[in-house]
């Protein structure tokens, strides 16, 4: 059965006509709709594993695995040469199962075929931009590039291929690229390797950590050399992560610092001596103003993820400050760089008062544009029926990493309740959480001890979970959550890397109708089917236009190099791809199967 007709099947008992459901009495229905809901069949039968309670005293058991601001990274030794040994415990801790980069069977076929995906490439630089095919071309440090192995980082993305090169060429950089598209590896990979072999030269004096810590006679004021600002704790501790693994037998030390965690545990970390130091505005703020802390008179790289959501109007005084403490470092070679999946004209205007005027900006596709990986349900639901469709939904298809989005803090507690008292794993976080509690919930939800996770739209930016195969809208974005954007944001949040997802989506006219124009533009760019009921907001004369990611009336000295495709042979023949998923017959999804009809190709 194919994962459309099993989504089909799951929701046949909730889901009607929209005439038919007008005329259903909501009175009559609503405490049926929960009451008198009986379940297909046991969640164990299912094949979904036993509900976690979680007893947050243990939190700081010492079994557990530190992940979070205080996580063991590797601690250099004065007396170590150009590399440090190996440490087979932190090794198991960094490139464990639960952290390995799978790269997906399209991006593995694409790539050995020498084609990738019909997708547009656009760059705009004063210079000429020359990609690299392998990390085997981009001169990246033999430490480093052993790391990326024991990542199971196998070929570059598209955006890694442009902006390894421009890093290089020592460029500020604006990458634009679609949500799962390796964005974070594509400024951590550069930078990382430019300063492995430099770090002995440019780095602060620091205590010799692996030999002991006594903070009141080692203590150093933390002077970074790389500056990494995102706009969630989430997003900040998944980065610290990826630093980690990178910076793996160097000298290099990562820090994150974030708000809703102690204070003191960060302070302590940084007075160990800091290098690439990532982080949320307010925080790195906080410890800016404690000059025996943090100073940022070292920095060289200064990298602004998720930027867009950073320079909206609400952050701009604090994205000023940040960019002008970065302006402390007396050298003429700063780089800045700004990554996101949407990056709109205000936001370009805004940055080009910091970014060199020779930047070069790499666009991959339209701007937040949706893989063409992700297979896209819209189901008609009744407000007061989804509760049930979620649970029958969740029965229905095979038991696989899940993230299940809703729109306020009090539906995650309502829905996280609901499918717990059903039987079902999961776990859920948003904002009004203790950052102990957020932790805990990422934790239990990579692992896959709870593979269920309901969440605001906190988890929607930039996360990178392996193995998330679902994404449901419980919820679609209102317009005041982001609309459109927010949607692919969340939807991203599977088929990373080539790898390939399911989103589905709840809808009804009551409350997602102000979304309804944008989501059929978007189902009809990415290939997939436009659900009858809403036919009616097809736009005439097939006009797709977005919010629009174009130049025009900017630099006229800029060269503009667009292509299709991204190999260095200057593109891609779209045919070839054409030709090579009618030899695909099928689209699987870790136990449900989807023909290629029913994903739009």
């Amino acid at each position: 059965m194919d994962s459309w007709g099993e989504v089909d099947d799951a929701l046949r008992d909730v889901t009607n006509d929209p005439d038919e459901l007008a005329a259903d009495s909501h009175d009559d229905n609503e405490q049926a709709s929960d009451k008198e809901h009986k379940p297909p069949r046991n969640p164990r039968e299912a094949g979904w594993s036993e509900p976690v309670p979680f007893h947050y005293e243990n939190f700081t058991n010492k079994d557990s695995t530190d992940w979070a601001s205080t996580a063991a990274r590797y601690e250099w030794k004065d007396e170590y040469g150009d590399i440090g040994p190996r440490n087979e415990d932190l090794e198991t801790q960094l490139f464990g199962e639960d952290y390995k980069c799978r790269v997906g069977v399209r991006f593995e076929e694409l790539k050995k075929s020498g084609k990738e995906e019909p997708y547009s490439v656009s760059i705009e630089s004063k210079f000429k931009l020359q990609p690299i095919a392998t990390f085997d071309d981009g001169g990246i440090h033999p430490t480093l590039r052993a790391n990326l192995v024991l990542c199971t980082y196998t070929w570059p993305t598209a955006i890694q291929c442009y902006t390894i090169p421009a890093l290089y060429e020592g460029r500020d950089v604006i990458g634009i690229a679609q949500t799962g598209s390796g964005k974070t590896g594509a400024f951590l990979i550069p930078i990382v390797s430019k300063l492995m072999g430099k770090a002995k030269k440019l780095a602060a004096p620091r205590p010799n950590i692996a030999e002991g810590w006594n903070p009141k006679q080692n203590a150093v004021t933390a002077e970074p050399l790389v500056l990494i600002v995102c706009p969630t704790r989430e997003l900040a501790t998944q980065i610290f992560d990826d630093a980690r693994r990178m910076c793996y037998r160097s000298m290099l030390r990562p820090c994150v610092v974030y708000g809703g965690a102690p204070a003191a545990l960060q302070r302590e970390e940084l007075q160990k001596g800091c290098d690439i130091l990532i982080g949320t505005p307010g925080r790195i703020l906080d410890f800016m103003s404690q000059p025996r802390v943090l100073s940022l008179r070292r920095v060289r790289y200064t990298v602004i993820d998720e930027a867009d959501e950073l320079l909206q109007a609400d952050w701009e005084a604090d994205f000023k400050k940040l960019m002008a403490g970065g302006d402390l470092n007396e050298d003429s070679d700063h780089r800045y760089l700004m990554f996101s999946a949407s990056f709109n004209k205000e936001c370009r205007k805004l940055a080009s008062n910091y970014l060199s005027k020779d930047h070069v900006r790499i666009r991959i596709s339209r701007p937040g544009s949706v893989v063409r990986h992700i297979n896209q349900r819209i189901v008609w639901i009744d407000q007061y029926r989804k509760k049930g469709a979620l649970y029958d939904l969740l029965m229905t298809l095979q038991p696989t990493r899940t993230l299940v989005f809703v729109n306020s803090k009090r539906d995650v507690d309502i829905v996280d309740d609901y499918l717990f008292n059903q039987g079902l794993p999961t776990t859920s976080m948003h904002g009004d959480r203790l950052q102990q509690e957020r932790e805990d919930a990422m934790r239990s939800f990579r692992t896959g001890q709870c593979p269920i996770m309901i969440t605001t739209g906190v988890s929607a930016r930039g996360l990178d979970i392996v193995n998330v195969m679902h994404v449901i809208n419980y919820d679609l974005p209102s317009a005041s959550q982001g609309g459109i954007t927010e949607y692919m944001h969340r939807i991203g949040r599977t088929a990373r890397i080539g790898n390939e997802g399911l989103a589905t989506s709840f809808y009804n006219d009551d409350r997602d109708s102000g979304l309804a124009a944008d989501l059929v533009k978007l189902l009809m760019e990415s290939n997939q089917a436009v659900p009858d009921f809403l036919e009616s907001f097809r736009p005439s004369e097939a006009t797709l236009s977005f919010d629009d990611d174009s130049t025009d009336g900017e630099d006229e000295d800029v060269k503009k190099d667009e292509t299709r495709g991204w190999a260095p042979d200057g593109g891609n023949d779209v045919s070839a791809y054409d030709e090579l998923t009618e030899k695909e017959p099928a689209l699987r999804l870790s136990g449900y199967i989807t023909d290629k009809n029913d994903v739009g190709w």
